[in-house]
């Protein structure tokens, strides 16, 4: 297939691109690097706006583009509550760019990185996909609204739709070619690891009056090659005739952020220093994935536990303790 990836030089985007040349697909990229790399690129980029819908349905006529996986979106919960317009901004207002490009060249299948913020914190959990919404900062808000554009651009015309909330991305490639480079690293294993490395002086911990058993916030982590072959297999999901639907994804077992840490400490061997500070806007107290479904329609299930996630990015970030070479 012919395959449309916006934000493909992103940490996600990536390794799904890197995904889709494995099982012999052709992949244009569509990326601003703002948050992106060139280093990490791995197809042909053509550097354009997501919400330029001339250029993106131009880039589709062209490219005979048949279906498309849309990463390109900031994803900083706590930026988001800070900053929320620009977040809807580019979010919102650059998805729906993309799908006007999208259903104007006739493009089939669109596969869209969601994420887990669009439900808050749940009385109930592992957490399914009918579980209420309730997102808790304007990221989390942003990929509900980018969601329910979708069902209306298909009954318009427009692309069949998968959208993949997924929980909380780590790891690096198996190789250590590929990883994680946001700058700056916001997310909790990145910073972790950062810190190990002696670049930063101490582990930030939000909150440890949580009511969890170590009250500190619990979170689903999906290794981001487990998380890549979710949208490859979604995507084909869609060009064999699957309904549209929206699917976690993510490992269905929750870790504290201090057995995160302590998984940090024992596989770099660094003991850091980890400080508390109060709980920070936006974030959930626990969220753990239900992935029975995904398992149902895709066949999907994780192949990495947390350590590999630890493991891999460690090893990505050792031999790249500056990120990629820009």
């Amino acid at each position: 297939m012919r395959v449309l990836v916006t934000g493909g030089a992103g940490y996600i985007g990536s390794h799904t691109v890197r995904e889709l040349r494995r099982l012999g697909h052709d992949i244009t990229i569509v990326d601003r690097f703002i948050t992106g790399h060139r280093a990490a690129l791995l197809a042909d980029c053509v550097e354009a706006d997501i919400g330029d819908e001339e250029s993106i349905a131009r880039v589709c006529r062209e490219g005979g583009i048949e279906g498309a996986i849309h990463f390109a979106a900031f994803c900083a919960a706590g930026e988001s509550v800070i900053d929320p317009g620009k977040y809807f901004r580019n979010n919102v207002q650059g998805t729906i760019g993309l799908m006007n490009g999208l259903t104007a060249a006739g493009v089939k299948h669109v596969v869209l990185s969601s994420s887990s913020a669009v439900y808050g914190t749940q009385e109930e959990v592992p957490i399914g996909e009918d579980a209420p919404k309730n997102p808790e900062s304007p990221y989390g808000e942003s990929k509900l609204m980018c969601e329910r554009l979708l069902p209306w651009y298909e009954t318009a015309g427009g692309p069949n739709w998968v959208a993949l909330r997924y929980f909380n991305a780590s790891g690096a490639s198996s190789d250590a070619s590929l990883g994680d480079d946001a700058r700056p690293a916001t997310r909790a294993l990145p910073v972790a690891l950062e810190v190990a490395l002696g670049k930063r002086p101490e582990f930030s911990l939000f909150g440890d009056d949580y009511p969890t058993v170590d009250g500190t916030c619990i979170r689903d982590y999906v290794h981001v090659e487990d998380l890549a072959h979710a949208h490859v297999l979604a995507l084909d999901y869609l060009a064999g005739g699957g309904a549209s639907d929206v699917l976690n994804v993510g490992s269905g077992r929750g870790f504290s952020n201090r057995e995160l840490i302590d998984a940090v400490k024992r596989l770099t061997g660094v003991d850091f220093r980890v400080v508390i500070h109060p709980r920070r806007a936006g974030d959930p107290v626990v969220t753990q994935a239900d992935i029975a479904k995904i398992r149902r329609v895709l066949g999907w299930a994780p192949e990495h536990d947390l350590d590999a996630m630890v493991r891999t990015a460690w090893e990505w970030r050792r031999r790249n303790p500056d990120g990629y070479p820009e």
